[in-house]
């Protein structure tokens, strides 16, 4: 590639920055690659990712995650539309899914594709705490966050050049940061972003909890036991891409006058 082709994809960015806003937040972003091929590579990513992990069907447990998943989309969509912000969530059609994985699993892409892994449910225990960790996946979509990790990662490593041609030139190379972004994995170039993204989507998943009619009171309990399962095998906050459990749980309780007003109100 090009220094002609790097600067012009630069340069696009600063614009960019100027001009997109995290909801609730309003940090500025820097997202080079249009939201709606992006949704558009969801889907086939989701599609492939259902015919390797068919959706658990017929149990209680698929049925707590549909509807869940259905009131807290509910609520984002109320939440968008009050604040003015409906387009970013244009053209979504969501799904919601629950997958036959023992990993403690959550993850939502563009587009409203949401699946959870059985291994969680044990860990959330109850409905509230279930909306709690879905409101927070939907919360990096709706924040566009995947698109953020993912343009940061291709002005690092040179590919300033529009998705689709990315995609023709360099398939597995941007297939492979488009799951990154969305899934599991980063690197440490990119960790402050990554902590940000989720003291964000924290934030903003409690407020569509909220407004969804579960108590983000709640919410501490399961971060809390989080902390417990996983205690002793994280690794220094600094070299970790989410908040330690003790910064989280002390962000959340900040924060929770704030969500508490759309839980009284439910608006």
């Amino acid at each position: 590639m090009s220094s002609r082709s790097l600067f012009a994809g630069l340069a696009l960015a600063v614009v960019l920055v100027s001009c997109s806003k995290v909801p609730i937040t309003k940090r500025k972003q820097m997202n080079l690659l249009p939201e709606s091929q992006l949704v558009s590579l969801s889907l086939t990513n989701y599609q492939d990712f259902l015919k390797q992990n068919p959706p658990v069907k017929g149990t209680a447990d698929a049925a707590l995650v549909q509807k869940v998943g259905t009131k807290v989309a509910d609520a984002v969509i109320k939440f968008m539309n009050q604040n003015k912000m409906g387009d970013r969530i244009k053209g979504y059609q969501w799904e919601f899914n629950l997958v036959n994985s023992p990993d403690v699993n959550a993850w939502c892409m563009p587009g409203g594709k949401v699946v959870v892994y059985a291994g969680l449910l044990p860990v959330t225990q109850d409905e509230t705490s279930l909306a709690i960790v879905m409101g927070h996946e939907i919360a990096h979509a709706v924040a566009r966050h995947g698109n953020e990790r993912m343009s940061q990662m291709m002005v690092a490593q040179g590919m300033g050049m529009a998705l689709d041609v990315a995609l023709s030139q360099k398939p597995a190379q941007t297939r492979s940061m488009f799951l990154t972004a969305y899934g599991a994995g980063s690197t440490l170039g990119i960790l402050a972003y990554s902590r940000t993204h989720e003291t964000e989507a924290d934030k903003l998943g409690l407020i569509f909890a909220a407004m969804a009619g579960y108590d983000p009171r709640l919410s501490v309990a399961f971060w809390e036991r989080m902390s417990a399962k996983s205690s002793g095998n994280k690794p220094p906050e600094w070299m970790s891409t989410h908040p330690s459990d003790a910064t989280r749980i002390s962000n959340l309780k900040a924060f929770m006058p704030t969500a508490l007003k759309y839980y009284k109100t439910g608006s």
